[in-house]
């Protein structure tokens, strides 16, 4: 018999698990749908189907995936939990059974189980396959309409070690380029970095040694080059074992960044080294002459983990910020400057993907106008201009609280930033969740349309669009 859920922050309100999979056609609108959509908007989060097992992080819930169905001005919404290894084993027993960041917790029925994951943090269309990603090992494969599980992709047997859950698709080539951390199995420095071309075949793999183990969620591409951020949110089996955190913040290790010719090799990888900050996501990165810009939501340590010795981070620095990191290649030092671009705390930015590794004017973000404040989200759907430094604001509204904002293109052809932004927002006086959907051009006039659910959409991670012309 289940039983209830602990009185655990990321258990709680916004945060808590949603039982049922269900489908709901027509929903009812507000506003009209622009009729240049046509696809399915789709999200990944965490979502427990048990309390859980030990400890609980929002990192370790079981993936369901939410999908926005749209065309000719009508949205649909289906949900699906990925039928993973240890959603099914679960699912057999009636109760939890894993816990995904301390195995020393799994149940004794499940010690030699290998698991595929839980495939809660991103959700990407390439290749004609839609993947549900998570950092800790290989893609896992569903079917676009139904998000019937399919199972594990690991590229006809070429993946070795895991996928991170942020991988960058070149526009032009249609290649995707990723990496992976703790590429060994366990927790340790080795990292590894690949080449997908755009029909689905692994056609680059590569290892490299960071400076130490750390959780390395994102990277950077640009044209030229590949940015490896490693920061000091470290990993120890070591520490876990005598009853430390598995993650903690060790700021006295610093930052270090790590430089690759894309079309190189790892043996050519060039160190940058900085204060401690950590980094989930970065807008997007670019080269200029000699240099190379970043574009990070920055944070000056890392939120939701403790130090080596347990303490709780401060939250007043977990907090992120728009930040500009610039890396001259041609001078004779291994440090790199930060620029303030932004003063609104910030996450989840994201770029019209067309210009991703590419010099770019435009870029999305949730904000929050009051952090003390929010219901556990963010209260903003902001776009920032590059070139003039305006900022265009959207308030999701009082007690609502806002999903990464997606970028949607007018049409294949569109001019940069021509186009529309999709979130998924939570109202907390419903206790429901709504699409909702913005001309990218004119974010502060309100949206152009919101489709209404009856329930709640769990907080999540990541989304992606799949046009209704994809294959």
């Amino acid at each position: 018999m289940a039983s209830l859920l602990p009185k655990h922050p990321q258990l709680q309100g916004g945060f808590a698990p949603l039982q049922m999979e269900c489908d709901a056609n027509d929903l009812r609108i507000e506003g009209e749908v622009p009729l240049a959509l046509r696809g399915a908007f789709y999200r990944n989060g965490p979502n427990p189907q048990f309390a859980p097992k030990g400890s609980y992080h929002w990192f370790g819930g079981d993936g369901m995936v939410h999908a926005f169905h749209i065309a000719e001005g009508r949205v649909s919404y289906r949900n699906r939990w990925v039928r993973t290894i240890k959603f099914n084993r679960e699912r057999e027993a009636a109760r939890p059974l894993f816990s995904p960041f301390n195995p020393m917790e799994n149940d004794p029925s499940v010690h030699n189980v290998q698991t595929d994951g839980v495939a809660n943090t991103n959700i990407i269309w390439h290749a004609g396959k839609l993947l549900a990603l998570e950092e800790a090992h290989a893609p896992f494969e569903l079917d676009p309409h139904s998000l019937a599980s399919i199972g594990v992709h690991d590229f006809d047997g070429k993946l070795r070690g895991p996928m991170t859950a942020h991988p960058k698709i070149d526009h032009e080539t249609g290649e995707m380029l990723f990496f992976g951390y703790n590429a060994e199995g366990g927790i340790s420095e080795a990292m590894t970095f690949n080449v997908v071309d755009g029909k689905g075949n692994l056609i680059r793999s590569e290892s490299f040694k960071a400076p130490y183990a750390a959780m390395v969620h994102d990277f950077m591409v640009t044209k030229e080059h590949i940015i490896f951020p490693i920061m000091p949110l470290t990993g120890s089996i070591e520490r876990a074992m005598t009853g430390g955190p598995v993650y903690a913040w060790e700021p006295e290790k610093g930052t270090h960044i790590g430089v690759m010719p894309r079309h190189g090799s790892v043996e050519q990888m060039r160190w940058f080294r900085g204060e401690a900050c950590y980094v989930f996501h970065p807008m997007n990165a670019h080269s200029d002459g000699n240099e190379i810009v970043c574009d990070v939501c920055e944070y000056p340590e890392a939120p939701l983990f403790p130090g080596v010795d347990g303490t709780p981070g401060d939250p007043k620095k977990a907090l992120a910020k728009l930040v500009r990191w610039t890396f001259d290649l041609d001078a004779e030092t291994d440090g790199f400057s930060r620029e303030p671009l932004q003063d609104m705390v910030c996450e989840f930015p994201r770029l019209d993907e067309r210009r991703t590794g590419l010099s770019y004017r435009y870029g999305y973000f949730a904000g929050n106008t009051r952090p003390e404040a929010k219901v556990g989200g963010f209260n903003m759907i902001g776009a920032v201009d590059h070139l003039t430094g305006a900022l265009d604001l959207y308030n999701v509204g009082e007690a609502c609280a806002t999903s990464e904002p997606v970028f949607v293109p007018a049409s294949e052809t569109a001019a940069e930033g021509e186009g529309f932004l999709l979130a998924y927002v939570y109202d907390a006086n419903r206790g429901a969740s709504h699409l909702v959907i913005l001309d990218a051009q004119n974010v502060a006039q309100g949206s152009l349309a919101k489709a209404f659910l009856d329930h709640r959409i769990p907080f999540g991670f990541h989304g992606n669009w799949r046009g209704a012309e994809a294959r």
